[in-house]
């Protein structure tokens, strides 16, 4: 049987500056959604940021530029050794030429920060960073050593019910900085304001959960104001949080800015592959209920460059699971919960395996798709509905739920702004549907672009009583907004 309900959706998003106590800053994040584009060149970004602007991301989260170990795996971006700019993505020059061409087409720049470590070393033998700076374990050539209290004593992560330990031992052996430390805290700002003097907008707190809040709220009181308008940093803290008896929270972290909700893409690969509920069950959503963090302080995903890698995979992944995974991102931007991050990979056949030798941008086309970059930020559903989610931004609720099937045909509106239609079942869906949009004929932007008031693909048509015929082929979706109303 099918279901109509008009439901007021309780998952608000801010719609005023938000600004934490230590001076970040989040403007107006209702109806924004950013990429990260994982391992990519400063000059492979540089190049896209044009069709970032085109399709309406905000931002983009860059892969760590400090110098860091060498070797091949992914992983190797996230063991500093100097806070030189020279990493496998390029070096200061071509840092700062990245930000400035991305700033000139209107998309802002997050760097993965990471000041909870440095590289693990080994003890007696000295090796070299990318720059070629020697490092061992506990001594990096100047900027921190063992000997000058710059670390915490060595021990184990091995106990997340006890907030000492995670906070204060070694994840994964990497030396853990004393990060209540002046001179510690003097040096990551020092970095910080470094990249901040060269446009840089916001950064992404790396293992944050591993760092007293208080700490991180001192570092980011130092910062200075962004290049760009004045404006304070923006900021996101990675706090995995996915067992309650765990002594380090997600809202512990608040003060300093937003905070990664890991629960979201558990949830909606729950709903969309796993099988535990059905996708209309994200109608009874209500982040206080569900004791997520609120969408006003919350960074979202479907996935991310980690949990993508991990066997068995639980959460959506462009390998395994085909139309799924789009259709779980077009929810993901459809829906008013968060700030949404895309994910942007490449093709891997391993855990470990790093980034592929060949450039994206090399000719006319990007190198996407094919057995190197998969760029998922430019599969057509997904890059379109960035702009759903700006045009619907006005509306902070859903309304004008539909379901059939189970559950698993759904779907919602965003007031008389857009209306979004998604089929995660194995039967084609047929039927009419009431959207509470204006009469006219709209683009169906997952199986069409808009541009120039015309549409290179199919067409919906509102009737005078709001109603739409929607014919979705099972593993497909359809999505309609107001600014992609064909003739207007």
């Amino acid at each position: 049987m099918n279901t109509f309900t008009r439901n007021i959706g309780r998952a608000l998003l801010a719609s005023t500056l938000f600004a934490g106590s230590s001076g970040t800053a989040h403007a107006d994040l209702n109806g924004a959604a950013f990429v990260h584009l994982f391992e990519w060149s400063w000059a492979d970004i540089a190049k896209e940021c044009e069709y970032l602007d085109k399709k309406g991301y905000a931002a983009v989260q860059v892969s760590p530029p400090q110098e860091h170990i060498q070797g091949s795996e992914w992983w190797t971006r996230y063991q500093p050794v100097s806070y030189k700019l020279v990493s496998r993505s390029g070096d200061a020059q071509a840092f700062e030429k990245m930000v400035d061409t991305c700033h000139a087409n209107n998309v802002k720049i997050y760097v993965d920060a990471i000041i909870n470590h440095m590289a693990e070393g080994h003890a007696t033998e000295v090796r070299q960073g990318m720059a070629g700076t020697p490092y061992q374990r506990e001594s990096y050539s100047g900027l921190y050593e063992g000997s000058q209290g710059h670390f915490h004593p060595f021990c184990k992560t091995d106990n997340y019910k006890d907030q000492i330990i995670t906070q204060g031992c070694n994840l994964l052996n990497m030396p853990d900085l004393r990060t209540g430390s002046e001179e510690v805290r003097t040096k990551i700002a020092d970095y910080l304001n470094h990249l901040i003097s060269l446009g840089v907008d916001g950064f992404r707190i790396d293992a944050a959960k591993h760092i007293w809040t208080d700490d991180i709220e001192n570092i980011l009181s130092r910062l200075n104001r962004r290049q760009i308008d004045g404006q304070p940093v923006e900021v996101f803290q990675e706090v995995i949080f996915r067992n309650t008896n765990e002594a380090v929270k997600p809202e512990q972290y608040y003060k300093n800015g937003l905070v990664t909700e890991f629960r979201w893409g558990d949830a909606i690969a729950a709903k969309f592959k796993r099988g535990h509920g059905t996708i209309y069950d994200f109608q009874q959503f209500d982040a206080s209920s569900w004791k997520f963090v609120p969408s006003h302080k919350a960074v979202v995903f479907t996935d991310n460059h980690d949990d993508q890698r991990k066997t068995p995979c639980k959460v959506m992944n462009f390998r395994i699971d085909g139309p799924k995974y789009d259709l779980a991102n077009v929810f993901m931007l459809a829906y008013p919960y968060g700030y949404p991050k895309v994910m942007s990979s490449y093709k891997y056949a391993d855990h470990d395996q790093g980034p592929p030798s060949n450039p994206v941008h090399s000719g006319d086309k990007p190198n996407c798709f094919g057995s190197d970059w998969e760029c998922e930020h430019r599969f057509r559903p997904i890059a379109n509905m960035v702009a759903f989610r700006k045009h619907t931004r006005p509306v902070s609720d859903t309304d004008y739920w539909f379901s059939a099937w189970g559950g698993q045909q759904i779907g919602f509106g965003r007031g008389n702004l857009g209306y979004v239609v998604i089929n995660n079942s194995n039967s084609d869906l047929n039927q009419t549907i009431p959207t509470g949009m204006m009469p006219g004929t709209y683009c169906n932007i997952i199986e069409g672009d808009f541009e120039d008031s015309s549409c290179s693909g199919p067409t919906l048509k509102v009737d005078k009583s709001g109603k739409v015929l929607f014919n979705v082929p099972a593993g497909r979706a359809a999505a309609i907004h107001v600014g992609a109303k064909v003739g207007a």
